[in-house]
């Protein structure tokens, strides 16, 4: 199809777009749009996000934005319009459409069920996200954060390809009944505060150790090459304070 054909084919095509709003019966995103407009038709998907566009601005159809996405439905108007038109769309098309559209629409809300996504916040730093949606409102969402991009890009791939297995498990988890806890007292609860934190102190405390670590073996191979130095080297150590001396002492 080219942009510049005749004003009846590109009549035809937004028509047809209509006609496929009006049977979904439901806000639907671009993407899913597009697939199902490509199962009966082909056309370009610039020309198609032109065509969107007039009938957004004509008021055929509504766009609005719900969980982050861009959804599309059609308006009162543009029935009263589809109802006008209609029989410029070839009766194969309709055909199609009416053959196609339960699976094909299947096939998109199904991909679309399965969302997960991470956003690099630092070079260690990934915060990554999971949804299940249907009817394009979310039924479950679950965050957490990776410490490198490969991390993170393995959770979104397990998220996508395992959710059907992972997410029974975790609601399993969730609604599981742990009975009646004791209540820890305010010197335990505060000192677990301190070894655990949140998950966010968790990840930099290992950071700070495995820093601290390293450092450490590199001061103690510079304390074993000082010991194999010249002994005549050695200064009086007067002036070095060891152990752990106080400040009065100190001032003594």
């Amino acid at each position: 199809m080219k942009l510049t054909s005749n004003g009846e084919t590109l009549a035809e095509s937004k028509v047809l777009i209509l006609y496929i709003l009006n049977h979904i019966k439901a806000p639907i995103t671009n993407n899913a749009l597009y697939k199902i407009v490509l199962s009966v038709l082909e056309m370009n998907y610039f020309y198609f996000q032109q065509f969107l566009l007039d009938l957004v601005k004509s008021e055929f159809v509504i766009s609005y934005s719900q969980e982050d996405q861009q959804l599309f439905f059609i308006t009162e108007k543009g029935i009263r319009t589809l109802e006008l038109t209609e029989d410029i769309i070839p009766g194969i098309l309709k055909l199609q459409v009416d053959t196609n559209l339960k699976y094909t629409l299947d096939d998109v809300n199904e991909e679309n069920s399965i969302v997960a996504e991470y956003t690099p916040l630092s070079e260690n730093y990934y915060n990554v996200t999971c949804k299940i949606m249907e009817n394009n409102e979310c039924l479950f969402e679950v965050k957490t954060f990776a410490g490198s991009r490969e991390q993170a890009k393995q959770i979104v791939d397990n998220w996508k390809r395992h959710a059907g297995t992972m997410y029974p498990e975790l609601l399993q988890i969730l609604t599981q009944d742990f009975g009646e806890e004791p209540l820890e007292d305010e010197s335990e609860k505060h000192h677990h505060d301190i070894d655990l934190g949140s998950p966010r102190s968790v990840y930099n405390y290992d950071v700070i150790n495995r820093t601290a670590e390293d450092d450490s073996e590199n001061n103690n191979i510079n304390e074993d090459n000082n010991k194999t130095t010249d002994t005549s080297s050695e200064r009086n150590n007067s002036d070095v304070i060891e152990g752990n001396i106080s400040l009065f002492d100190m001032l003594k």
